[in-house]
């Protein structure tokens, strides 16, 4: 009886073995370089379609034609500042300080700002809009401001203004203070539709229908040292 039990036995044993090898050698083992399970997102990201694959910018590597090329040269200094400021004025003379101080300084660019800060502010001054004021204007300048807005609050007036255009934008003065504040003074001229209404609505001051001509002088300045992009209105003045 015990040599029939040591035979099944025998037998029982071999079979696992048998079973055990055939698992190995169809699940495999386990060696530290498996990959990850499969993830649909991490693969629905990897799939890139022709479109996004022409967006993608190659850096030159180091030693490669493209690397070795020179820098595009500056312009000349007469051509600097074409359609800005004349070769050899005052002008021209600040704006290269200001460029040497900022290396990304634009004032193409500048003007575009200025002009839409320009509208801006005025649109915002007439609706007593202070927030926009705020982040706009110098601390001094917006005082002024606000002051205005204030008294005409006061009074229960009303102002209306619409810019019909701007019909030039003018850098008149452009200089570095003490190597770190930039200041520019434009010269807008522009078209207005502006008017002061009552408490009862009756214009008492300007034309609700009128186009006038304005001109303003209004100074720029920013600490290039910041990083802080914004240009803030230091002082404005009505021009001739």
């Amino acid at each position: 009886m015990a040599d029939v039990f040591d035979i099944y036995t025998i037998i029982f044993l071999a079979l696992a073995v048998f079973i055990f090898l055939r698992l190995r050698s169809v699940l495999g083992q386990r060696t530290g370089r498996e990959r990850p399970p499969y993830d649909p997102y991490s693969a629905r990201d990897a799939v890139r379609s022709p479109a996004a694959e022409k967006k993608v910018v190659t850096l030159p590597q180091r030693g490669s034609d493209a690397s070795s090329r020179p820098a595009e040269a500056a312009p000349p200094p007469a051509e600097r500042w074409k359609d800005v400021a004349e070769s050899g004025s005052s002008v021209a003379a600040g704006l290269d300080a200001i460029a040497a101080a900022e290396s990304s300084f634009d004032a193409k660019h500048f003007i575009t700002g200025a002009r839409t800060a320009y509208e801006m502010i005025v649109t915002a001054f007439a609706a007593g809009d202070r927030r926009q004021l705020r982040s706009l204007l110098s601390r001094e300048v917006y005082d002024g401001f606000d002051a205005a807005i204030t008294e005409r609050e006061r009074r229960s007036e009303t102002a209306e203004t619409r810019f019909v255009s701007i019909d030039g934008s003018t850098i008149t003065a452009a200089e570095l203070r003490n190597r770190t504040t930039a200041q520019i003074t434009v010269r807008f001229v522009s078209k207005l539709i502006s008017a002061t209404r009552d408490r009862g609505g009756t214009v008492i001051d300007g034309n609700a229908e009128k186009v006038t001509d304005v001109t303003d002088v209004w100074t720029f300045a920013r600490d290039v040292s910041s990083r802080d992009p914004n240009w803030k209105v230091i002082a404005t003045e009505t021009g001739q």
